[in-house]
């Protein structure tokens, strides 16, 4: 393409700024004085709009909901809806200090949204490749980003689209001068996964199978490297035989001297390609059980909460252990067992070769060998089974007390909990023992036949040897006996496989029971993310818990206003919480309608959902770490003065400024150098950090203090101010402020209402109401004012 006037200007104002040090995009983009726009000036201004940092509002045209983000995030948004993907970038964690976005956080962020995607440093030349792709984000070196939509090797040009450009604008021709101005050569690729192990797929042995299948070229590595040590392993016998037949029986010094010489080349090469398949052994077991444990640990965290609920820690746990065994079962014994079966490939023709007598001799040893293990199997399964649910048991025990030690030291329940472990651990003994004994017994029918395997054959051969004229079968004997141990040894361990294959399949049954229960809705990319505003309704809803016949939640019927203070009250047993459960997501499967803003509840993408409210309950647990790390826990990004202004706005802030380190004080588990108030404080903290639209406070006040339910009592208004705040309680005095209060009886609706009116009109929330406050004076029996709530 010819070069246009404008063309030459501006690659003259470009290399001016070059020289200069002033290479910025703005300057690079300056415009030139030119009578008519040409092409050249919509590329210069294609390329501005890509790389400009200003750009960081919401867009014309383009998608919805990008208000504020930076260029770099949008471009990766972009990119991800184009495949049908969506990234939160309230989810975006930098690792770096900078003031960009780099690629590497880019990268991991795409990643934990459910893409593939790898930060790559390109050339020219490789772009010129990317014709028919999706887009690729190019990061400028201002903190910009362009979109490459596509590539021409023939007009040697690539075509750029900002971020900030609507979905079906084209891409503008950028050719190599131009770009390198304001790229260095960063890049984001991004598409689906496409991998054969599938996220939600079932934990089972094929899906093992399918984890051990992606390393099919380090696994080919290590396939070639032992079939050449197989190889390598016979020359030995065969020179050991040589030397016995000819050395010996004619006394050639030079014979012996040329064998020692290959004995010690093949040495050396053993023991280089041994090393060398050693490590690759290494890097494809911690390639394993890296993505086993990642596996594992995202199909927990996106169990729902009833599996919970309903299940101990310590069970959880245990059937969560079983998962190092079937690692150490596919890169300990599969991966041996793999490799001997390329050695038995190429040591069963030699036997063949050196005597055919003995070789079937060791061969039909190998089949007593395997159908004795065979036989023991299915007793041995039952068994082992046995074994297994004593230490469910036993762990789940050991759990329990664990979690509830506080209760077992203030009650003196260690007796009773002594007892029970005892308990526990004898049953765990009597199975293991059980099994131990039954396991003994294949082993002790296959030693002798092992001894068989390798004495047999040699006292066989010994006879062989005797009656043999040639008197070359003294060296073939002594080659035979090298070979056949190095034989019989993965042809026991074979037999053995299927017996530890039984185990292994017993823990993959174990940790299935846990990973294959049903999973909570995709959190990556399912479901609609409309913007909060916090009107909330509840249509003819019924719920009933799993087990249980009377339904928790009977035709429940009423509404939320957005922006509202809005409580919840009942006799124990009413629905209060349950409400509060269905609203945070945490149960899906009710009948009737639940909606948010107009949107049905289960439509909507869970971690939206749950990014959009903020929860404070009654018993908040805080994690190992600071106070700071404790508060924006959900939003890792943020800074110190993010978390001071939440603990500011949540009554925190005073106690905090009076610790010896502030907000850098470490809080261990449990959380025992702070008060329930103090915690609960915090809690509400943590969970304003996100500003959510909704913000529910289950049970909140109950367990405080009355400083310090006074305290946030006259923060609430504060907090309230600007969203729709739910707070759940069977503490009258502290709802008198709400807009409306809802009165639960027996998972049913019974009236909705402010608090001057309910006391009037419904009975059952006047005799909560005269139950709570029933401070009579004793005189005149008439009822104490309630005091004003603090503001």
């Amino acid at each position: 393409m010819p070069e246009t006037p404008a063309d030459a200007a501006r690659r003259e104002h470009a290399l001016a700024c070059r020289s200069q040090g002033e290479c910025r995009v703005s300057a690079y983009l300056s415009p030139v004085a030119e009578p008519i726009p040409t092409r050249a000036d919509a590329e210069a201004d294609a390329v501005g709009k890509a790389g400009s940092e200003s750009g960081a509002g919401r867009f014309p045209g383009g998608p919805a909901g990008f208000e504020h983000v930076a260029p770099r995030l949008k471009a990766m948004i972009r990119v991800a809806r184009y495949h049908g993907f969506e990234l939160d970038p309230n989810e975006f964690r930098a690792a770096s200090a900078g003031k960009f976005a780099n690629a590497a956080d880019l990268s991991q962020w795409a990643q934990s949204g459910g893409m593939w995607s790898r930060a790559v440093r390109i050339r020219w030349s490789h772009l010129l490749r990317f014709e028919q792709t999706g887009p690729v984000v190019l990061l400028f070196s201002d903190g910009g980003a362009g979109l490459l939509t596509g590539a021409s090797a023939e007009r040697n040009v690539v075509y750029l689209k900002s971020v900030d450009a609507p979905d079906d604008a084209e891409g503008v021709a950028i050719d190599e001068l131009r770009l390198l101005q304001v790229w260095s050569g960063e890049a984001v690729l991004l598409r689906p996964a496409r991998s054969y192990i599938a996220a939600d797929a079932p934990f089972t042995f094929g899906w093992l199978v399918d984890l051990v299948r992606l390393e099919s070229r380090p696994l080919r590595d290590i396939g070639i490297a032992s079939f050449t040590l197989s190889v390598l392993t016979i020359l030995p016998p065969l020179i050991v035989m040589t030397v016995v037949n000819k050395v010996l029986q004619f006394s050639s010094i030079s014979t012996l001297a040329l064998l020692s010489a290959i004995i010690a080349v093949v040495f050396v090469y053993e023991t280089l390609l041994g090393h060398a398949r050693r490590l690759i052994v290494n890097v494809v077991g911690a390639r394993l059980d890296t993505k086993l444990n990642l596996h594992v640990f995202s199909r927990l965290l996106r169990l729902p909460l009833d599996y919970f609920e309903r299940h101990p820690a310590g069970e959880t746990l245990y059937h969560l252990a079983q998962v190092y065994r079937i690692r150490e079962f596919l890169t300990g014994k599969l991966l041996t067992t793999f490799l001997d079966l390329i050695t038995l490939a190429v040591l069963i023709p030699v036997i063949f070769y050196i005597n055919a007598t003995l070789a079937w001799m060791v061969l039909a040893c190998a089949v007593v060998i395997v159908s004795i293990i065979f036989a023991f199997l299915v007793p041995l399964r039952r068994r082992y089974q046995q074994v297994v649910d004593a230490e469910t048991w036993k762990s789940a025990a050991l759990g329990e007390t664990v979690v509830g030690i506080k209760t077992v030291k203030a009650l003196g329940l260690e007796p009773q909990r002594n007892a029970l472990w005892d308990e526990r651990v004898a049953d765990a003994g009597k199975a293991r023992l059980a099994f131990g004994q039954l396991a003994n017994w294949p082993q002790t029918l296959v030693t002798p036949i092992e001894r068989v395997m390798v004495l047999g054959t040699m006292l066989i051969g010994a006879y062989l040897a005797m009656n043999d004229r040639s008197g070359y079968m003294v060296g073939s004997l002594f080659a035979f006996m090298m070979i056949a141990q190095r034989v019989a040894q993965p042809l026991v361990g074979l037999a053995r496989l299927v017996e530890d294959y039984e185990e292994v399949g017993a823990a993959i049954g174990e940790a299935a029971s846990v990973l294959n229960r049903p999973l909570e809705s995709s959190s990556h990319s399912a479901g609609l993310r409309p913007k909060l505003v916090g009107e909330i309704s509840f249509s003819d809803l019924t719920f009933s818990y799993i087990g249980t016949k009377t339904p928790a939640l009977d035709r429940v019927s009423f509404e939320i206003p957005a922006g509202t203070m809005f409580g919840i009250v009942g006799r124990s047993g009413s629905g209060k919480s349950t409400i509060a459960r269905l609203l945070q997501g945490i149960n899906r499967d009710y009948s009737g309608f639940l909606k948010l803003d107009g949107v049905d509840l289960k439509e909507i993408n869970l971690r939206h959902l749950r990014q959009g409210l903020g929860v404070v309950l009654q018993d908040n647990f805080l994690f190992r770490g600071s106070i700071r790390d404790n508060i924006i826990a959900g939003r890792p990004g943020l800074t110190l003065s993010d978390a001071m202004r939440a603990a500011q706005l949540a009554g925190a802030a005073e106690f905090i400024e009076r610790m010896p380190n502030g907000y850098d004080t470490y809080i261990e588990e449990g959380s025992p150098n702070l008060s329930g108030g103090q915690r609960q404080r915090l809690a509400i903290a943590r969970a304003l950090i996100h500003d959510p639209t909704v913000l529910i406070l289950d049970e909140a006040t109950s367990a405080l203090d009355p400083e310090s339910e006074a305290v946030v009592s006259a923060n609430l208004m504060r907090i309230a101010s600007g969203r729709t705040v739910i707070i759940v309680s069977h503490r009258l005095a502290s709802l008198t402020e709400c807009d409306h209060i809802l009165v639960m009886d027996q998972g049913k609706v019974l009236d909705v209402a402010p608090h001057s009116v309910l006391l009037e009109r419904c009975a059952v929330y006047r005799q909560l109401w005269f139950q709570q406050n029933r401070h009579l004076d004793g005189r005149h029996g008439r009822l104490a004012a309630v005091p004003p709530r603090p503001v």
